[in-house]
């Protein structure tokens, strides 16, 4: 019977070192120098199954895990799983380290025992059944002390890699997404290092996104210096804007092992603020809100984790307007314009970006930059909410309820103009009907979008009647 702890107190004994792997393998080259045996190096590759017992834990030998079955379990638990080949590591010493995924999320498979005939199988969306153990290093799921065999007949499945840009900023959000193979757009290149100095070794490549710092890894067993990825990075440099695609690892945080880079292909939102009016742009965000569709026409209110746009008139089908929900990823090409103060994309297409993950924004709290209007147009088009207004005016456009409604707010001696938007928030809606409930003196929490004309005109989407202690 397999001990866990005897393999762990192992392990340690070569994890040094390491920077974005689970094991720094300096030695690689003089361990296969080492003549071995030709039973040897066929061993645990043609049993195909672990044993299936260890200390209490009994798995069923003809039943693989499904992934949530997978996640549930507990370290050092006996693991079973069936899913497909992604990518590998080098093979060495009768091991090899395996990337794989199914439908519903991925695996690591560290040094798992494998012939070197077996090796050159396991290309991508291949199926394999792997029995072996859960385990953890430094934040990494992986199963260790892995056999596998091969799932005959099995269709193969390479998976897209899921656009996870907004993710990056919520680790708690993002580790759901471990193992599995993801593209991070937008991200500018803050630190290019090799590892010992000069390439040939992994490359720890440093991005920011979102004024946040992230360490993603070249793995030089996954991606070494003959390919196309490692030699991108001798091109690149501090400030370059990259997409880059990778399996998303953990070394004591993300620590992504990248399998492609290429120049980012939009309007970063920085670069879209510095853009002159009339300039042709291309955005990818998130739809967070439309008013309604007419005419193959919709108006749409979007964010990514920068900033926020507003996208007028939007040509668009019926069918495509229902799929715009919050949340939903889109890439826009049009023109900015500006009209009253308000910027936004006008004479605009868009397409669906594939296999995002959603991001709707949290409202940020402007309550403190309402009246300096210098800070505020800084978040325009995005979600905020303003606390503790207080209502001097409720009028309905054309003198009764239907149409827009026109509410006057104050904040101390500073007076705003807000607005319910009709095709936005409509007579239909809860928040439209809570404004007969209002009046003049009570004091409100108010969220919506920063809209401009001639100065702020925040489209209300939420409003709470807020009572002092």
């Amino acid at each position: 019977m397999k001990k866990f702890l005897a393999l762990f107190f192992a392990l340690v004994l070569v994890l040094s070192l390491v920077a974005c792997g689970n094991v720094d393998k300096d030695d690689k080259d003089e361990k296969e120098s080492k003549p071995e045996s030709a039973s040897q190096s066929e061993s645990n590759t043609q049993g195909g199954e672990s044993e299936s017992e260890t200390e209490g834990s009994v798995v069923d030998p003809d039943a693989a895990m499904t992934y949530d079955e997978y996640v549930a379990a507990d370290l050092e638990a006996a693991v079973v799983i069936e899913a497909y080949v992604q990518a590998t590591q080098s093979w060495w010493d009768n091991k090899i380290t395996v990337y794989l995924q199914d439908v519903d999320g991925g695996y690591f498979a560290y040094e798992m025992a494998c012939s070197e005939e077996d090796a050159a199988k396991l290309v991508p969306g291949t199926k394999i059944r792997v029995s072996g153990y859960k385990a953890e290093w430094a934040g990494e799921v992986e199963i260790v002390d892995a056999t596998f065999t091969f799932v005959e007949d099995a269709a193969a499945y390479v998976a897209e890699p899921i656009d996870l840009s907004a993710t990056l900023l919520n680790a708690d959000a993002l580790i759901a997404y471990q193992n599995q193979l993801a593209v991070f757009k937008g991200l500018t290149i803050a630190a290019i290092d090799y590892k010992n100095g000069e390439p040939g070794d992994d490359i720890y490549v440093t991005v920011s996104y979102a004024g946040e710092s992230f360490s993603f890894c070249v793995e030089r067993y996954l991606t070494g210096p003959e390919t196309d990825v490692y030699k991108a990075f001798a091109d690149l440099k501090v400030g370059d804007k990259v997409n880059i695609t990778g399996f998303v690892y953990w070394y004591n945080g993300v620590n992504t092992h990248i399998t492609a880079v290429a120049p980012c292909d939009y309007t970063t939102y920085g670069e879209f603020d510095l853009a002159a009016l009339d300039a042709p742009v291309v955005v990818e965000a998130y739809v967070q809100a439309t008013q309604s569709w007419w005419d193959n026409k919709i108006t749409v209110y979007l964010q990514d984790v920068d900033g926020g746009y507003f996208a007028y008139e939007m040509a668009c089908s019926e069918e495509d307007a229902a799929k715009l929900v919050p949340g939903t990823k889109i890439r826009i090409t049009g023109f900015k314009a500006a009209w009253a103060g308000e910027v936004e994309i006008v004479d605009a297409t868009f397409t669906f970006v594939e296999n995002a993950a959603p991001y709707v924004a949290a409202p940020i709290d402007l309550t403190a930059d309402l009246a300096n209007e210098a800070e505020l147009i800084k978040y325009q088009n995005r979600l905020a909410v303003f606390r503790g207004l207080t209502i001097t005016a409720i009028e309905y456009k054309n003198g009764e309820p239907g149409d827009d409604i026109y509410v006057t707010v104050t904040q101390r001696e500073n007076t705003f103009s807000f607005c319910v938007e009709r095709y936005l928030t409509g007579p239909d809606t809860e928040l439209y009907k809570a404004f007969a409930d209002l009046k003049a003196g009570d004091v409100v929490h108010v969220t919506g979008f920063v809209y401009w004309y001639n100065g702020v005109n925040t489209h209300i989407t939420a409003v709470e009647r807020f009572y002092a202690e």
